[in-house]
């Protein structure tokens, strides 16, 4: 019989998660170190990255955080260089880390376009380069984060939805040209998920969360699901588990959808 529990396990491993100290990242972190990786958490808001590992330890695992701002290669280069020197190797990189952006793409500046690329897209290639260097020859999982806005044309979600189509091909390329080396790449395409993200729309001015327009949202989301179902962050990193995992050692260049079913591309 397969040994069920031992193909999904991480011990020995070290990892990388980036915008780490909330939302998805935090949750990816929590498992990854539960399955016995050590993990730095990587965030602008360090404290944030701090408490999370803090939380980690707590439990039993192994993290650490450090700040990086991912639109700075060599912030990113550090916080690769620091899994390294403080596990002996590196085997996970979740490029979790980006930004939203509303509103109609006739009127996008500049500057906000420049903002996007740099942290969606740079930011993501950054930590995907840094991954290679630290895991040839010994081969890894490199996981990204796209988002279901690929899949979907919504009005005032363009500019967010055109990083993350960079995204999804940065993945799908970088697999053809490092799986020799054993790495392999993935990428996630989320469906909608209750975090700080997409809180931006229910917060009242003063910065409060709206308990009614958070029910609203809930039910719209849940409406578009054929399983009637809203994503938790925890929903993404199962998968994340397993594309980090042995599990999955065939499985490279691929767009991972847990979304409920809100899209589903043909």
């Amino acid at each position: 019989m397969p040994d069920v529990e031992k193909i999904f396990r991480l011990d020995g491993r070290g990892a990388v998660v980036t915008g780490a100290a909330s939302g998805i990242g935090r949750s990816v972190a929590e498992v990854l170190a539960a399955a016995g990786a050590g993990v730095v958490l990587g965030d602008l808001d360090v404290s944030g990255a701090q408490a999370a590992a803090s939380a980690i330890d707590a439990a039993g695992g192994r993290a650490l955080a450090q700040a990086v701002d991912v639109s700075r290669k060599e912030q990113v280069d550090a916080l690769i260089d620091r899994a390294v020197a403080e596990f002996g190797r590196l085997d996970v990189v979740c490029n979790v880390a980006g930004v939203p952006a509303d509103g109609p793409l006739a009127q996008v500046s500049e500057a906000e376009f420049d903002r996007l690329l740099a942290i969606n897209v740079k930011g993501t290639l950054f930590g995907c380069q840094a991954g290679v260097r630290a895991m040839t020859p010994r081969g890894g999982s490199i996981i990204n984060v796209s988002s279901a806005a690929i899949d979907l044309a919504v009005p005032n979600y363009g500019l967010y939805a055109l990083t993350k189509a960079a995204v999804a091909q940065l993945t799908q390329t970088l697999a053809t040209e490092v799986g020799p080396a054993g790495i392999r790449v993935n990428a996630l395409a989320p469906g909608a998920t209750l975090t700080k993200f997409t809180e931006r729309h229910l917060r009242r001015p003063d910065g409060t969360l709206d308990p009614q327009r958070l029910e609203a949202f809930v039910a719209a989301m849940k409406a578009r699901s054929p399983l009637g179902l809203v994503g938790e962050p925890l929903d993404q990193a199962w998968l994340v588990l397993f594309l980090a995992s042995d599990a999955s050692r065939y499985c490279t260049g691929q767009i991972w959808r847990a979304n409920g079913g809100q899209a589903i591309p043909h």
